[in-house]
């Protein structure tokens, strides 16, 4: 189970935009190996509609998955940019330095910043 964690990309999210994300933990089923992942994008119109779409694909993995919370991401590829910042009504706010941890991994030549704003 453990190989199938490891599969899952870190970071999935649009290429442009601001659109909702949320931070999902990860886990094997009957064990303590865990990871986190952020999933955003512009078609969902509330960051439960993502979470939706991300538990059931990680249960057909023999994975279980928990919503941390959420927020936004605005990203400007022009300027190489990622801002994370507000909250989800349904989930809470996720830990932004959390979040931009994880899209500094992916993001890496990206200037990836948050902030507690609304908007």
């Amino acid at each position: 189970m453990a190989e199938a964690l490891a599969k899952i990309p870190n970071v999935e999210i649009d290429p442009e935009g601001t659109f909702k994300y949320i931070l999902v933990r990860v886990n094997v089923k009957d064990g303590d190996v865990n990871k986190n992942i952020i999933r955003g994008t512009k078609s969902a119109e509330y960051h439960n509609h993502i979470f939706e779409k991300v538990s059931p694909a990680m249960e057909s993995l023999g994975l279980m998955c928990q919503c941390l919370g959420g927020g936004k991401i605005e990203n400007n590829s022009t300027d190489r940019k990622l801002r994370v910042f507000g909250e989800s009504t349904a989930f809470g706010k996720a830990d932004h330095s959390v979040s931009v941890e994880l899209l500094k991994s992916v993001y890496s030549d990206y200037e990836v910043s948050w902030s507690d704003d609304k908007k």
